[in-house]
């Protein structure tokens, strides 16, 4: 549980780096981010960042997010994972994000625990694949 409270203090302190001007800091405890990671959902945001838990039991849509770039930890489980490449099918859902279908010509990796990956605002990224689950922190980072 040390180990996963280091990760997350690290993961946070890299969105507040990105964070302009008169952040506050901010606790969360272990208590809260185990449930947070249990259920899936939000554990702490600021006005450029959020920290959140994640879990997939299937694949996903693709994703384009223009403002915000996404650092993943995977905490449990197994998945493949494209970034880059073009998006195949993609909508406008909200404001600043497009989900699509497939994604040709990016590049593959199988991610497992204690792997991290980073995609920067504007890449398309998907879990293709998820053999059982997976669990995975995820900090979003707004650009301005």
């Amino acid at each position: 549980m040390k180990l996963l409270t280091l990760i997350l203090a690290t993961l946070a302190t890299v969105a507040l780096l990105f964070a302009a001007g008169d952040a506050k800091v901010t606790y969360v405890d272990h208590e809260k981010t185990s449930v947070a990671l249990a259920k899936g959902g939000a554990i702490t945001q600021g006005d450029d960042f959020t920290v959140s838990g994640a879990r997939r039991t299937g694949p996903g849509q693709v994703e384009v997010h223009d403002k915000e770039t996404d650092i993943l930890y995977i905490l449990d489980g197994e998945a493949t994972f494209v970034t880059g490449g073009t998006m195949v099918g993609g909508k406008m859902t909200k404001a600043g994000q497009c989900l699509g279908t497939n994604i040709q010509g990016g590049e593959t990796r199988h991610l497992t625990k204690g792997d991290i990956i980073t995609i920067p605002a504007g890449t398309p990224h998907w879990f293709k694949e998820v053999p059982s689950s997976v669990n995975y922190y995820v900090v979003k980072v707004l650009k301005p």
